[in-house]
């Protein structure tokens, strides 16, 4: 299977939208315009088609761990404690 094949079925999996995506892609500071994204979304045999890199799929399940659980607490911050 490759990285496309996991894009495609995540993508309707989760029911996103390309704005969806470009926004996940954000949160894991990954810029990518609508027009990079469509072309790995494409069928194989379309000239326009572009495999999707490792570098693109490891930033999107990035940005999906934080679109789920939120951004990883500050570790430096001291803990407070309850009272």
């Amino acid at each position: 299977m490759s990285n496309n094949d996991i894009m495609k079925k995540l993508r309707v999996a989760m029911k996103f939208t390309d704005d969806d995506i470009i926004k996940v892609l954000e949160l894991a500071n990954f810029r990518i315009t609508k027009t990079e994204l469509g072309a790995i979304f494409r069928a194989d045999d379309h000239p326009n088609f572009k495999p999707c890199g490792d570098q693109i799929l490891r930033n999107f399940l990035n940005g999906l761990i934080i679109y789920k659980r939120g951004p990883m607490p500050d570790k430096r911050a001291p803990k407070v404690e309850g009272k």
